[in-house]
């Protein structure tokens, strides 16, 4: 049986707000869904290419206002890349993307309209870290640039693929970017305390990334490593240098984290680093 849902308020002629008996108020996206309706009016909700909710009233005042604010046929592309990327990833998204990539875009529209430079620091570790997402990402900025003649600068692809690893972890995007300062801070000790510098092309280095970033999820997870006492005193014996480093990182992640950090990732770390040491 279908829902009966009815419309609240139009917003534009792809947009409009509808009461849904179960999920209460809701978000109707779709060519034309919202031509001629009038509150009170019936759709049908397979009419709607996207249907989302903004439970938090703070998101729904602020969709509503950044639908005023922006152009209708930009509007329409973004609900367009929201579709997209939602299909891309084969998954639902959390609701507050619509609002925050929406939010985003807008003002890095702005940005490149007022021909403001801006650079994004983390874009080789994004990539590294989110291939999907990113490549993804590469996907809206192509789509912009075709149908709204907006040419973003490469670090943008970057911010993208955050905001669509946001949606799809439901991790805030606060967190997304402490965790990335907390890894170039460990990747600074490291060059700082081998005397090198790191090459972000080199494979040794991706997967050092790839080791510290899942090392933040674990301790989040609460997930601990096996024991390997035998392997510590063999590490500790053979590669002091490195050894002694992985434990200086390991305090740091437990300061900046503010929880302990399994003893064992410490010997992880110290093949990784000795695999750098060779290389140079």
């Amino acid at each position: 049986m279908k829902e009966k849902i009815v419309v609240q308020k139009a917003l534009n002629n792809n947009v409009i707000i509808a009461e849904h008996p179960i999920h209460k108020e809701i978000i109707l996206i779709g060519k034309g869904i919202g031509f001629n309706k009038s509150k009170g009016d019936l759709v049908p909700e397979e009419h709607a290419e996207k249907t989302f909710l903004l439970r938090n009233q703070q998101d729904q005042e602020q969709y509503k206002h950044l639908l005023n604010h922006i152009d209708h046929n930009l509007m329409e592309i973004l609900n367009d890349v929201m579709v997209l990327i939602e299909s891309r990833m084969g998954q639902s998204l959390h609701e507050h993307i619509h609002v925050a990539l929406t939010d985003h875009l807008s003002f890095a529209i702005n940005r490149v309209a007022k021909d403001v430079q801006f650079s994004n620091p983390f874009l080789f570790e994004i990539e590294s870290l989110y291939p999907k997402e990113y490549q993804v990402a590469q996907e809206v900025v192509n789509i912009l640039a075709n149908k709204a003649g907006v040419h973003f600068p490469e670090g943008e692809i970057g911010f993208i693929a955050l905001h669509i690893h946001s949606a799809v972890t439901d991790k805030s995007l606060h967190d997304i970017n402490r965790h990335h300062r907390l890894i170039s801070k460990l990747v600074k000790i490291i060059e700082e305390n081998l005397e090198m510098k790191l090459e972000k092309n080199d494979v040794n280095y991706n997967r050092l990334i790839q080791h510290l970033h899942r090392a933040i999820e674990r301790v989040y997870q609460h997930e601990q490593l096996n024991e390997q006492s035998n392997l510590a005193n063999v590490l500790k014996t053979m590669y002091p240098l490195c050894y002694n480093l992985a434990w200086k990182l390991i305090k740091v992640m437990q300061q900046q984290l503010h929880t302990r950090v399994d003893d064992s990732e410490a010997l992880y770390l110290t093949i990784h680093l000795q695999r750098l040491t060779n290389q140079s």
